[in-house]
């Protein structure tokens, strides 16, 4: 059943998967402006702190505060000048330890350049910030005469931080290439199905037009000595145009509503192999048709694609081959089924190009089987498609 993903904008066409992937898993922070983000991690700042000081009995100038909103409005220069945000923060966190004022968050800011860094690219930038945190701890170790631990503790820190940061990114750019494929997949589905509804559309026509077109000549032709055969040409147009119609309506119609709500029609198949027959000998071809093997239910794909094929091939024989006779064979194997039409019309000369065969070898092909087309050594043409079950 076609479905109406078949008619996706073609302006999404223009875009990359990766940027329609990427802009779907874009972090969540995104959604909010830069500026309200490094307000918030300010007042963060400012309040824990201020906090974390009252807790420990200790206070700090007023002046000092300027370092801890320096770090936080570095940030909005992260994508595009990743060095000022690093170093910035970085320098402002090491400045406040460094004067001895109480212990809070303040690195903070320093940790969010550090990650947005990283997912912005900037990760040699990060590395090298961070690799300039883990000195400074260790060049104040080294002149303050303190402990080992808060050097030991700092580095740990610094390498955790990092390494969180490498896994933030791995694991957005998983997301982004898995999004990227299912979206490559979906539009990959979406040009099979136009695909298939061109190829519809043109064995439907191909073949009802031809048709009409031939007893139209007819009952041209014979308008005035056969009044009789007139009226079958006219009736077998009418016909012809009734069934173009409904096939056409049950195609478009597909894609005009939801695939569970579209029409319910019987898809063609080799059953309706002999009012297609038949409709081609009223245009003046001798056409015979036989079965070979034993005859059983084929998977819908299948019946369909073997019917469109010999539709094509009958619809060929009477616009190309000026063939007075067409054999229509249908075998049914093992593991397939073999439909076979020859005529004898010009067979000579190459194969003709055109978008009837190229749909036939087409059908062929996406069910795992194959089509042989060319002119017979005794004349007239041959088409044989071998369609595995």
């Amino acid at each position: 059943m076609l479905v109406p993903t078949a008619l996706l904008p073609t302006e999404q066409g223009r875009r990359r998967p990766q940027d329609d992937a990427l802009e779907a898993v874009r972090p969540y922070g995104r959604q909010v402006p830069a500026v309200v983000r490094v307000l918030l991690l300010a007042a963060f700042q400012v309040v824990g702190t201020v906090g974390a000081a009252h807790g420990q009995d200790r206070t700090f100038p007023a002046w000092a505060g300027v370092l801890l909103v320096a770090g936080p409005l570095a940030l909005l220069a992260v994508r595009r000048l990743p060095w000022v945000a690093l170093g910035v923060s970085l320098g402002a966190a090491v400045a406040w330890f460094a004067l001895g004022y109480p212990g809070g968050p303040v690195p903070a800011a320093f940790v969010a350049a550090v990650i947005s860094s990283v997912l912005h690219g900037h990760r040699v930038q990060a590395w090298v910030a961070v690799a300039a945190g883990g000195v400074a701890l260790w060049v104040a170790w080294a002149v303050g005469a303190h402990t080992l631990g808060p050097a030991l503790g700092g580095t740990a820190w610094l390498v955790v931080l990092v390494t969180v940061a490498e896994q933030i990114r791995t694991r957005r750019q998983q997301a982004v290439e898995r999004r990227a494929a299912r979206l490559e997949e979906d539009r990959r589905r979406a040009s099979e199905e136009r695909l298939m509804v061109a190829r519809e559309l043109h064995d439907v026509l191909a073949h009802s037009v031809s048709l009409i077109s031939v007893h139209a000549g007819v009952a041209l032709h014979l308008l005035d000595s056969d009044p009789a055969q007139v009226r079958t040409s006219l009736e077998t147009i009418r016909d012809a145009s009734r069934d173009t119609l409904t096939e056409l309506r049950a195609t478009v119609g597909a894609l005009r509503v939801p695939a569970e709500e579209a029409p319910l029609r019987p898809t063609p198949g080799l059953a309706s192999l002999p009012s297609l027959v038949s409709g081609v000998a009223g245009a003046g071809l001798d056409v015979r048709s036989r079965v070979e093997g034993m005859e059983r239910a084929l998977p819908a794909a299948v019946d369909l694609a073997a019917y469109r094929i010999v539709q094509e091939a009958l619809t060929n024989v009477t616009r190309h081959a000026s063939a007075t006779r067409a054999d229509v064979v249908v075998s049914y194997g093992a593991t397939g089924v073999t439909v076979q039409v020859t005529d004898d019309g010009r067979g000579g000369g190459s194969v003709p190009a055109g978008n009837g065969l190229t749909g036939m070898r087409e059908r062929a092909v996406a069910l795992g089987g194959s089509l042989a087309a060319g002119p017979r050594p005794e004349g007239g043409f041959r088409v044989e498609a071998v369609l595995p079950l």
